[in-house]
């Protein structure tokens, strides 16, 4: 077995996504199986270069997890010849120079989402990307989760016949920060600083809805600012500028029309933190992180109306779970294991920057929409 080394330089592993789910769960888990087998005798493994602003906090991870290499000097890492990707999972406002710097470098190019600030911004590096000849992806995690990948499963098996309808809820009550401390970084809500949850979450629903049902073709949206002032982490006090709740109608490709609730400001009462619901003529399903459950026409009851009874009926309990069929691993692992794949052996991607840039500008056109109070047609996108 001939092992091949490839040097990632990641920036943005102090977050908590760079941390946890790429750093942790992706690359350092698979060093942990021993390396990515690429079923032609290689094995490939992924060596991290850890980039930040914060030299004490690279220094911590570095250590705990035994990493040789970290760097606060982007430019050193993106001069260097043996990195031949660089991610980004910095916040939003600072990824969009960095990727261009990675571009003009000649790294192959992998970054969270929004890939930029504006849908300008977004398809500037799609096109210069291209240009170069480098290869690059955005995370699009969503899509492998296992709940997901149920749904997809029944598409694919025409479970549904005609898709009606998508009705999504997503979100959970992030606290103020004064009493009790915030579950997500002040940035989030602040405006200026990228925020905003249809800025953070429209382009989540733009590949999820693409991908599962049909390309988002219309869009009107309604964004809110519920809870107007907020705690940071030193404690101190700020204004919100940015949406923390936003309720989108999409219409797609083929007539389903989907509603979507996307809350920073609501208490869960659902069995996870993210449900769909699929209605189609032949069947129905309702899908979250990891379950799916589905009804059937054939077995779907009949109730009745009747406000001055009780109802009777356990209706979750006319559900038919899915079974796993499969084992589900990491959607954020997944999707790097294609994408290094990608890079070393030319396989197939279609999660690029150009798709990037569908969600960067669904979320725009979803503040437009909510300032303007009106439907906008989302056109197709090219380079």
């Amino acid at each position: 077995m001939t092992r091949r080394t490839v040097r990632i330089a990641m920036n943005g592993v102090t977050g908590r996504m760079g941390y946890r789910q790429h750093l942790v769960r992706s690359i350092l888990s698979l060093r942990e199986q021993g390396g990515l087998d690429l079923g032609d005798g290689t094995t490939l493994w992924p060596e991290p270069v850890l980039v930040g602003r914060r030299e004490p906090a690279l220094r911590a991870i570095a250590e705990r997890h035994g990493i040789e290499h970290w760097t606060t000097d982007l430019a050193e890492v993106l001069d260097d010849p043996s990195v031949e990707i660089y991610f980004d999972a910095q916040v939003t406002a600072a990824r969009e120079e960095a990727v261009r710097r990675a571009i003009a470098a000649g790294k192959h190019i992998y970054c969270e989402k929004p890939s930029g600030t504006t849908l300008a911004g977004a398809l500037e590096l799609a096109r210069l990307a291209a240009a170069a000849g480098v290869k690059h992806g955005v995370v699009q995690d969503k899509i492998f989760l296992p709940g997901l990948l149920k749904l997809r499963r029944l598409v694919e098996g025409g479970f549904f016949g005609r898709v009606l309808s998508v009705r999504g809820e997503f979100g959970y009550w992030v606290f103020e920060g004064d009493w009790q401390d915030a579950q997500r970084p002040s940035w989030n809500y602040r405006t200026e600083d990228g925020g905003g949850i249809i800025a953070d979450m429209f382009p989540h629903w733009e590949y999820v809805l693409h991908e599962l049902f049909g390309r988002v073709t219309g869009v009107q949206a309604l964004a809110a600012t519920h809870i107007p002032q907020r705690w940071d982490e030193g404690g101190a006090p700020y204004d919100a500028t940015a949406d923390d709740a936003a309720y989108g109608l999409f219409e797609l490709e083929g007539g389903t029309v989907a509603q979507i609730n996307s809350s920073w400001a609501v208490r869960v009462h659902r069995d996870e933190l993210v449900e769909f619901q699929v209605d189609g003529t032949h069947g129905s399903a309702v899908a979250g992180l990891r379950y799916c459950r589905v009804q059937h026409r054939s077995a779907t009851p009949k109730p009745v109306w009747n406000p001055d009874l009780p109802a009777t009926e356990r209706f979750r309990e006319q559900w038919q779970e899915v079974p796993d069929n499969a084992e589900f691993g990491n959607g954020f692992k997944a999707q790097w294991e294609l994408f290094l794949r990608h890079v070393v052996l030319d396989e197939p991607w279609r999660w690029d920057l150009l798709a990037g840039a569908r969600g960067v500008q669904l979320a725009e056109l979803g503040l437009k929409s909510s300032a303007e109070g009106r439907r906008f047609e989302v056109p197709e996108l090219s380079l």
